[in-house]
């Protein structure tokens, strides 16, 4: 294995491990992440290494294992703060097994998904994970078949497919159990799209809320979104049409199912002069970081996402490593974050 220092001369494998005092297989298990290598002969490969420009050769790499050391990373949308920071665990965790990651942004149009998967099987792409999914799991798999492995995040589908996911059903808990603390029933809540788990999970958090406080649940309460902010924003006005302009008499509280969305929600309040939190408390979910500076700042339901992105590449490895392995499922919890938005009231909601 070889390549150009830049220099117009050729480094080796040989040259790497005579400089770093150890043998050739060693040097090899070091530069590829394979077998066992102390921690301190491995710093003086990759120490020698860097000292001669050496890079590993992925396509003599491929020839030999058959792999392409590619994952591919699917997402809605770029543009969202949640998906960047999933992305960043991704690709440190697949990057410190020496895998590249190819990027994918579908904007949640099911065609583009479409292309992206089928671009990706003729590319033999090893492995990939899901952060959207705007296609049937059937439909995936007919596309992709055995070809890749696949990991799922914050997402579910009617396929057998690896999964790393937060506990939605206790997020939406959480965010509407705070709201009724603090002396609201009359809780609105602007859902994600139900036909992802995602959406339903959070919803369903919500109405468990509201059954164990004794709370009747409401059905015009209910706007569903598109976790975008613009769409968020419509979903509010749509409550404050509904309520005559003023939501104070009919609603007291908003649950948005995230972040994006709570930010369209405080827009359409601002922009009909209706404070926050004193006429109307707002909730959101993900703790993305324009949470804590929008103004009032956002109370919110944290979502660990660069662990949710590392977690599902060392996942994606396992199973790329094993293909027999039983479904490996992550369930980690959510955390309420609570800053401005809310506002206790327990004397002033009916």
């Amino acid at each position: 294995m070889q390549l150009g220092n830049g220099d117009g001369n050729i480094t080796t494998i040989y040259e790497v491990a005579e400089l770093a005092g150890v043998s050739v297989a060693t040097a090899s298990r070091a530069l590829n992440n394979t077998g066992y290598v102390s921690k301190e002969a491995r710093s003086r490969v990759l120490e020698a290494a860097r000292r001669l420009n050496y890079h590993i050769n992925v396509n003599a790499r491929s020839l030999t294992s058959g792999k392409t050391y590619t994952i591919a990373l699917v997402l809605p949308d770029v543009t969202n703060p949640f998906f960047p920071a999933v992305a960043r665990g991704v690709e440190d965790a697949a990057s410190r097994k020496g895998y590249s990651v190819i990027l994918c942004n579908t904007d949640g149009s099911p065609r583009k998904e479409a292309d992206y998967l089928n671009m990706l099987r003729s590319r033999r792409i090893d492995g990939i994970v899901f952060t959207t999914s705007e296609l049937p799991g059937a439909r995936i798999s007919s596309i992709i078949g055995d070809s890749s492995a696949v990991v799922l995040v914050d997402r579910d589908l009617d396929e057998p497919y690896d999964i790393v996911k937060t506990d939605n059903v206790k997020g939406g808990f959480l965010a509407t159990s705070h709201l009724i603390s603090l002396g609201h029933t009359r809780i609105a809540v602007i859902s994600g799209p139900l036909s992802l788990t995602t959406g339903m999970e959070r919803l369903q958090g919500y109405r468990d809320a509201l059954g164990q406080a004794g709370i009747p649940f409401d059905e015009s309460l209910v706007v569903e979104g598109d976790f975008r902010q613009e769409g968020g924003r419509a979903a509010m006005e749509r409550l404050i049409e509904q309520c005559g302009g003023r939501p104070s008499a009919k609603l007291s509280a908003v649950f948005a199912c995230n972040d994006l969305m709570a930010v369209g929600a405080l827009t359409a309040l601002e922009e009909h002069e209706i404070a926050v939190p004193s006429e109307v408390a707002i909730v959101g979910y993900d703790d993305i970081a324009l949470a804590s500076v929008t103004r009032p700042r956002l109370s919110t339901v944290a979502q660990p996402k660069y662990e949710m992105g590392v977690l599902a590449a060392e996942m994606l490895l396992r199973r790329m490593a094993n293909p027999n392995l039983p479904r490996q499922q992550e369930v980690l919890q959510p955390m309420l974050v609570i800053r401005d938005s809310t506002l206790e009231r327990r004397s002033r909601c009916g």
